[in-house]
């Protein structure tokens, strides 16, 4: 699946002043990452706000993106949750026909289950769809680790899972991963901050949040990784870690929206309980935007 190696960028999705889904903010911002040279879409990963939005909103979003993407860029879901059952019936209730790729989903959140239940979670969503289905594990949200042995025995016996979004930030569960996986099964980094040295373990890329700003110069960055030039890489890296950090500063994705509102791709309205970033950090964004000359 050489389609997801190199940089995914994980889609907020644009609100307008009223709560309303902003479709036109939407349509700029696929636009904008496909401008900047992104290898691939995720649309409703967790950073598109997916906990506010209801199953029509979903079905829309995941229509017009395809709509608008026209078949430029591979497309990944996002379909996640914690009920298992309710999970595989939106899987299998999914639209087939849109022309998506993958499927995204993200270990249960709040239950805590075993690893034998994060397994059986996952081998259940398996059964349910003959897309290509990502792991994503994300312990600082879900409450609960995918471990490295969970990872690699899912990648065994599940033949349609083909890679895993590791956000656990535990370098030797990478590790352990990349020694014991299949040789086909990929390592995605989950974190923009520690995409370069995942890639150096033997990641194949990223599903970027920052990516959603700043689509040409992530996305260069990964690339060089890929190339295995790591030190022109890494002044590109460091480069950017500033504000990598400041994105994250208040949450996800008030600061990368943010952003965006800078770039003039889309407004920076959350759904409650999120709230807009600060004005303070809107100012330093900005701020260091303009001196990385992004």
């Amino acid at each position: 699946m050489n389609k997801f190696h190199g940089t995914g960028v994980a889609l907020v999705t644009p609100f307008n002043a009223d709560g309303s889904v902003d479709f036109d903010g939407l349509k700029k911002l696929i636009n904008y990452q496909i401008d900047g040279k992104v290898e691939y879409l995720v649309s409703l990963g967790t950073t598109g706000e997916t906990a506010t939005l209801n199953k029509d909103e979903k079905k829309k979003i995941w229509a017009f993106t395809a709509e608008i993407n026209n078949g430029r860029l591979p497309l990944i879901a996002g379909i996640g949750g914690n009920n298992t059952a309710e999970v595989v019936q939106e899987i299998k209730d999914f639209d087939g026909s849109l022309g998506y790729d993958a499927i995204l989903s993200a270990s249960p959140y709040y239950n805590k289950p075993t690893q034998e239940g994060i397994y059986q979670h996952y081998k259940a969503i398996s059964e349910a769809t003959d897309l290509a289905v990502l792991l994503y594990n994300v312990p600082g949200r879900t409450a609960s680790n995918v471990s490295a042995e969970t990872t690699c025995r899912l990648a065994t016996d599940c033949k349609n899972i083909i890679g895993t979004k590791e956000a656990s930030g535990n370098f030797d569960q990478f590790n352990q991963i990349m020694r014991d996986k299949p040789a086909d099964f990929m390592l995605i980094s989950g974190d923009d901050p520690v995409a370069l040295p995942m890639i150096a373990l033997g990641a194949v890329g990223v599903i970027s949040v920052v990516g959603n700003a700043i689509p040409l110069s992530f996305s260069e960055m990964i690339r060089l990784c890929l190339k295995g030039d790591f030190k022109a890489a890494q002044a590109m890296h460091l480069k950017m870690v500033e504000f990598t950090r400041l994105v994250f500063e208040e949450g996800n994705p008030a600061g990368i929206k943010a952003a965006l509102k800078y770039f003039n791709v889309c407004g920076d309205q959350v759904r409650l309980p999120l709230v807009p970033a600060s004005g303070r950090l809107a100012q330093l964004i900005s701020t260091q935007i303009k001196q990385i000359s992004i």
